[in-house]
């Protein structure tokens, strides 16, 4: 797409904004709401709006060239993840579930439901390729060296599919020989009994054989002319599902958003380069004067001040301001009220909500995100909005905009300098007029110990800073210790991967009085609401709703890993594994166990982001371990709720936590560990229909016209694991191969299926009854025991 196009989209996205920021502004000052459904209005439409904007915004930050308008989109993508994540933990408190069904605002709104899922921005990992590379590159080279991978003697590193592809190749060049050496014998055999035919003969045989020839070459054309009409007219009336796009067409769009990332790269050199010429420039022809201005002002207004009161004012500190702030309009004491204390109107504009229930009523807070909206949005207008581009073709920087900024940088800068001279001459000042000189000689040595106690203080930051940094080898792994294996490699998968549909029913049902189960679509939702978007960014993180831990609970084959590893993949995290099975025979002893949280704790944050994994997360709390667990899995039991609870707001850590059976151990203690309980059912129709669909027609000899809704209807009650494990038993490579001769049935893949269990309804239940055990459950229900209660009084007041 061109520029203006995407120029285009910025602009929509920024209309989107507007008008969430403008309902935010309004509804700052509104009075407390009783009605639940009304709240949730409110804030499930700004939450579906930031959605938009954010999507929008993220496919503008990654293919606009012109680097000035990226800076300013990457503060209002960071701003509106911000904010969308704050209203999605409202969302939560008004639902007490972590699931938001939305669906009576997308109609109402005319949003898709594939529109309403947020996007992973790709900057997340683009601008952190190189540390990326480098982290799994360090991590390869180690367990190399500690002899976890096997020794390549060959140096020639091979995928699986180049494997099997140079198999295929030789076996086939194995068989043509055979088929050659069969043949070469026939013919052998043929000269020696062979008879010359006649003339007329061989006329006539030729004949025969090119009738022959024709009659089947027709007949082939036509059955498969008759055959693409048949496929093109179901998928005209949407019986079929389309064909995917050619990978000549994916690949071509691809090469196109590389060219435009490479030309990013290329004007943000040229503008960075600019930056600095500009402020030479700058400098060089109107840095004096600018001094010379500031200085006669300064020493106007301090002989003024020794006219009209007789002695020599203080010179405001470089901390309060400097001399700036002797000319600011409303004086020295305004600016320092307002730098300490916003006034209440600009509190009521700056800040949005945050709903909280006190005495049934919802109630709007501020938000740390609007503010950036707002001023954002009128720096687009006042530079962007109107802008005439069309001398600017190449998307180059803007010389002016650079030279407004760099004037009052520059204008800063000096005016230290400026501040500086003014502080010398009045010292000389006070020693010339000054008789007594121990006011003096004090004032100094205040100034000298303060000096030195911040110098003290900033060589200790840098020194603990090179003691964290020397930690991290050990966690690797040491040739002389044996204490390895906890940063771990892993698969790099993408959330896309975890397949499934959205809930479209939920909301109709829950408001019949019943309890649905979310579907993958929910739980790949929450799983970027929660861990994704606010683990990729440190601006993010650093201002929203801070979400320390997560625990992942789900039958076997339910995609937990998977999602782990999609966590690491989508942020770049390094992964800390501290899974009982994992840490079983390292750093031994209390002792030993202190000092392994402490090199995660501190190593974790220097690799940031980062994800603490533990698998079987239940085992760290169960009340009585089976005598055949050799792993001592409550070794971390009083220490994991410390760990997680001294992860802050500038640190990018999460703890994650897998189970299969959380309901086996002290819910009170997992609560304490696990702020964020998900539990990921078995996928239901929609989500395997989806899931058969997209796993077998990746297959290109498969034929369009297998009914999987069938498939996905015999297959209910199985988990993704399940069903994935079956595909790759049944379609293997000879079986592949052979799919243009032989179609795939049914049969093939239900008798592979049936032979996997299923969740069965015991084993779902007591997910159930656990969910409803959880600290969110337990709000859940005591809310609708309340409202049972008032449904009840207004009864019997009837009656």
């Amino acid at each position: 797409m061109s520029h203006a196009t995407y120029n285009k989209i910025w602009a929509e996205a920024q209309g989107i904004l507007d008008e969430a920021t403008k309902i935010d502004v309004e509804q700052q000052s509104a009075k407390p709401t009783k009605d639940k459904s009304e709240a949730r209005r409110i804030v499930g439409g700004l939450y579906l709006k930031y959605i938009l904007a954010v999507n929008k915004l993220d496919e503008c930050y990654d293919q606009i060239v012109q680097p000035q308008k990226r800076m300013l989109i990457r503060r209002v993508l960071d701003a509106s993840i911000g904010r969308f994540l704050e209203l999605k933990h409202e969302l939560v408190n008004i639902d007490l579930s972590e699931f938001s069904y939305l669906d009576d605002l997308l109609v109402e709104m005319k949003i898709l439901p594939s529109e309403a899922e947020v996007n992973v921005p790709t900057y997340y990992r683009r601008e952190r390729e190189a540390e990326i590379k480098e982290r799994r590159q360090t991590i390869d080279r180690i367990m190399r060296e500690l002899g976890f991978y096997e020794d390549d003697t060959t140096g020639i590193l091979m995928t699986e599919d180049k494997a099997i592809r140079l198999i295929q190749s030789h076996e086939r060049a194995r068989q043509g020989r055979l088929r050659a050496q069969f043949m070469k014998e026939i013919r052998s055999l043929k000269d020696k009994i062979k008879v010359e035919p006649k003339e007329e003969e061989l006329e006539e045989s030729s004949k025969k054989a090119a009738l022959k020839i024709q009659k089947i070459w027709r007949g082939y054309i036509t059955r498969r002319r008759i055959r693409k009409r048949v496929v093109e007219e179901m998928l005209l009336i949407g019986m079929l599902p389309g064909a995917y796009t050619s990978v000549e067409e994916r690949k071509r769009a691809e090469e196109v958003k590389c060219l435009r990332r490479e030309l990013q790269i290329e004007r943000e050199e040229e503008f960075q380069k600019a930056l600095v010429t500009i402020k030479d420039e700058i400098v060089r022809t109107r840095g004096p004067v600018m001094m010379e201005e500031m200085a006669d002002e300064v020493r106007a207004w301090f002989t003024g001040y020794r006219e009209q009161t007789g002695k020599f004012p203080d010179l405001p500190s470089e901390e309060a301001g400097g001399s700036a702030l002797i000319f600011s309009r409303q004086g020295a004491d305004s600016e320092r009220s307002k730098s300490t204390a916003p006034s209440s109107k600009e509190s009521s504009m700056c800040n949005t909500f945050k709903l909280t229930f006190n005495q049934h009523c919802f109630k709007m807070a501020p938000s740390n995100f609007l503010a950036e909206l707002m001023v954002a949005g009128a720096e687009y207008d006042e530079k962007w909005k109107t802008l005439d581009e069309t001398s600017n073709p190449s998307q180059t920087y803007y010389e002016e905009f650079i030279k407004k900024e760099k004037i009052a940088q520059i204008e800063a800068e000096l005016r230290k300098v400026v501040d500086e001279q003014l502080h010398r001459t009045t010292e000389s000042l006070f020693q010339e007029l000054v008789t007594n000189g121990i006011m003096v000689l004090t004032f100094f040595c205040l100034q000298k110990k303060v000096t030195g106690l911040y110098f003290y203080l900033t060589r200790w930051k840098n020194i603990n800073f090179l003691f964290t940094f020397s930690l991290a080898p050990t966690l690797f792994g040491n040739i002389s210790v044996p204490t390895i294996g906890i940063i771990r490699k892993y698969p790099e998968i993408s959330i896309k991967t975890f397949i499934g549909e959205k809930s479209s029913a939920n909301q109709e049902l829950l408001a019949s009085g019943a309890d649905p189960q979310p579907s993958m679509g929910d739980i790949r939702q929450v799983i970027l609401e929660f861990c994704i978007m606010p683990l990729g960014s440190r601006a993010v993180h650093k201002a929203a709703p801070l979400v320390r831990s997560v625990l992942l609970a789900g039958p076997q084959g339910s995609g937990k890993r998977l999602l782990v590893n999609a966590i690491c993949t989508e942020t770049g995290a390094t992964l800390f594994d501290l899974s009982s099975a994992n840490i079983v025979g390292k750093y031994p002893g209390k002792a030993g166990l202190i000092m392994l949280l402490h090199l995660v704790s501190k190593v974790s944050r220097l690799l940031q982001p980062s994800v603490i994994f533990i698998e079987s997360a239940e085992k760290t709390f169960m009340k009585k371990v089976p005598k055949t667990d050799k792993t001592d899995p409550k070794r971390l039991k009083k220490d994991l709720a410390k760990l997680v609870k001294g992860i802050g707001q500038d640190d990018q850590v999460l703890v994650i936590g897998t189970s299969r059976l959380p309901w086996e151990c002290d819910q009170k203690l997992l609560a304490q560990a696990y702020h964020k309980m998900i539990l990921i059912p078995r996928p239901d129709y929609a989500s395997l229909s989806l899931l058969w669909t997209e796993q077998l027609f990746q297959y290109p000899g498969l034929s369009r016209q297998f009914n999987t809704s069938s498939v996905a209807r015999l297959s209910d009650g199985y988990t993704v694991g399940s069903v994935l494990a079956a595909i790759k038993d049944v379609l293997t490579c000879k079986r592949v191969l052979q799919l243009r001769m032989h179609q795939l049935t049914h049969a093939e893949i239900i008798n592979v299926l049936c032979k996997r269990d299923p969740v069965y309804r015991e084993e779902e239940e007591e997910f159930l009854n656990w969910l409803w055990k959880t600290p969110l459950g337990r709000r859940k229900q005591r809310a609708l025991e309340l409202e049972a209660e008032k449904q009840k009084e207004l009864e019997s007041l009837q009656q």
